[in-house]
């Protein structure tokens, strides 16, 4: 997974934190539980509030 398969990082982040309302959750947060998904792959410093921002969102599509 990279920082731009917001989809797919959504789902992962809603089955390990489904005790989580994702609108709530703080970038910094966010960007640490992305890091930590098993098959993430990607440059720590390429993320930004933009992709975060959409990840988020699709969370919060795929939680509701």
């Amino acid at each position: 997974m990279r920082w731009t398969d917001t989809t797919e990082i959504a789902i992962a982040l809603s089955e390990h934190h489904a005790d989580v309302d994702p609108q709530y959750v703080r970038f910094t947060d966010l960007h640490r539980w992305v890091m930590e998904l098993e098959g993430f792959d990607d440059d720590p410093n390429r993320s930004g509030e933009k992709i975060l921002e959409a990840i988020q969102l699709a969370w919060i599509d795929e939680a509701g």
